[in-house]
């Protein structure tokens, strides 16, 4: 049985205590942004090298074969992938948010067809690297802007970030920031640290313990 939060605990895979950190996550936000437009940053760019970061928590670390051959499948940098798994669901293939999202990749209900198990990795990887892929066709190869779309939904990526929910504009800054360090082969992230320090180490709290509840 898929464990259920309280959406007030989990929103897409972003934890409460990040909805109230203003104050650390908009700094990060305009240190990102200077740094993926410097001179020479391409967005649309990344190294597909078929392994993901050394960056990203144990409780990711643990889907590594199944992230690289998910995102082979659809066409993404795995990282990005990796990306997406650990802000939505910290690895823990039960989980389910009160608004619906289900699984690894906290994927909404309307993308599964008629009697699909929507918390089997599987499944729930393929419907939610079928939405990832499409988000980054739609965003033109931007990773950052895809990463908007997934949480967004497609609306997002031709309208000012100002306009955008605000949850959508912590997911492309804590995600498009992780990422940033991910596809560079880092094997730590300041951001990741300061996403785990603002909430996210709760998630993956929860979902050590349903690992080793199984």
């Amino acid at each position: 049985m898929a464990r259920t939060l309280s959406f007030a605990a989990i929103v897409i895979g972003v934890p409460f205590g990040l909805q109230q950190t203003q104050a650390t996550w908009r700094p990060l936000l305009e240190r990102w942004t200077t740094a993926v437009n410097a001179p020479g940053t391409n967005l649309t760019s990344a190294s597909y090298t078929g392994a993901i970061a050394p960056l990203f928590t144990p409780e990711i670390q643990r889907w590594s074969g199944d992230i690289t051959r998910w995102a082979s499948q659809h066409g993404v940098d795995p990282n990005l992938l990796a990306t997406v798994m650990q802000i939505e669901s910290c690895g823990d293939s039960d989980i389910a948010s009160s608004a619906g999202a289900q699984g690894l990749f906290q994927v909404m209900p309307f993308h599964f067809s008629t009697g699909e198990v929507m918390t089997d990795p599987e499944t729930n990887a393929r419907r939610g690297g079928d939405f990832l892929a499409f988000c980054m066709d739609y965003a033109e190869g931007n990773s950052f802007l895809a990463l908007a779309c997934y949480n967004g939904g497609p609306s997002v990526v031709n309208r000012d970030f100002s306009t955008w929910p605000h949850e959508t504009q912590r997911y492309y800054v804590w995600g498009g920031s992780i990422y940033n360090d991910a596809r560079a082969g880092a094997a730590s992230s300041g951001s990741l640290q300061a996403w785990l320090d603002a909430g996210g180490a709760g998630l993956c709290a929860i979902a050590r313990q349903d690992v080793l509840a199984r």
